[in-house]
């Protein structure tokens, strides 16, 4: 059996001047954006439990070799098959430079399987959102959170691997700042009619560090800060990693295409 560990609330984190919507000015979150579709909190709810915490240790699939066949779109030196190549790389992995702007793959992707490698920096500056903030886009629009979420109790739907403005993770089972994790994801695209409407929509599964923290969740849309976004007909599209202005690093990512 896991141990669980439940961090307190009482010590209670500095609000940003982006969070004093929350009922008590205490919890990072709002109030007053739209009630998500077939739940009963508001993106980004102030009042919506925090996933529980778990301690995890190492993924078996830190490290993990790409099977024959994927596509490895970054093996520790080789920007080329991303967008810019502004980003700092070093030691194998590659680090957000802020302000140089989000990395989308070249190639574009519909239903994949994808290994990805990520580390938070291990000096915490700021709270909530603004540690170790940045995010895996599927299509361009799907987004799973990367986020410092060890001992920070920011809002649930933005922990780390949420299913961004939709869907906290079952438990959260971050590592401390600096240390490597895993992300292993099994994307399905959504499928539309000739008439654009959706016939089957976005089906997500996620396990962070070994841990399946989603379960073949249906998304309700694209992601969205603060609002709800509607589906809209679209084809393959780009893996993105978003630059938020926190040097968190990537290393070892690589897709295997799934035949849908």
């Amino acid at each position: 059996m896991k141990k669980i560990v439940l961090f307190s609330l009482v010590p209670m984190l500095a609000i940003s001047v982006f969070e004093t919507a929350a009922a008590d000015k205490n919890l990072p979150g709002y109030t007053d954006t739209p009630v998500i579709p077939g739940q009963k909190w508001r993106v980004h709810d102030a009042n919506r439990p925090r996933p529980k915490v778990v301690e995890v240790g190492l993924s078996k699939t830190l490290g993990a070799k790409p099977p024959k066949g994927a596509v490895v779109l970054f093996d520790g030196t080789d920007m080329s098959q991303w967008s810019h190549n502004k980003w700092k790389v070093e030691k194998g992995y590659m680090e957000v430079t802020r302000g140089s702007g989000q990395l989308n793959s070249k190639k574009k992707f519909g239903s994949i399987k994808l290994h990805l490698e990520f580390a938070t920096p291990e000096k915490v500056v700021g709270n909530s959102q603004g540690r170790g903030n940045s995010g895996v886009f599927f299509c361009g629009k799907y987004e799973v959170q990367v986020l410092d979420s060890y001992n920070n109790i920011s809002y649930a739907d933005g922990q780390c691997a949420a299913i961004y403005g939709q869907y906290p993770p079952r438990v959260n089972v971050c590592r401390p700042p600096g240390e490597w994790q895993t992300y292993d994801i099994e994307f399905h695209a959504p499928k539309f009619g000739k008439d654009g409407k959706v016939t089957r929509s976005a089906v997500v599964t996620v396990i962070h560090n070994g841990v399946k923290v989603h379960d073949q969740r249906e998304l309700i849309g694209p992601s969205g800060h603060r609002g709800v976004k509607k589906y809209v007909k679209h084809g393959p599209g780009s893996i993105g990693l978003q630059d938020h202005g926190n040097p968190t690093r990537f290393r070892n990512i690589w897709v295997v295409e799934l035949d849908d």
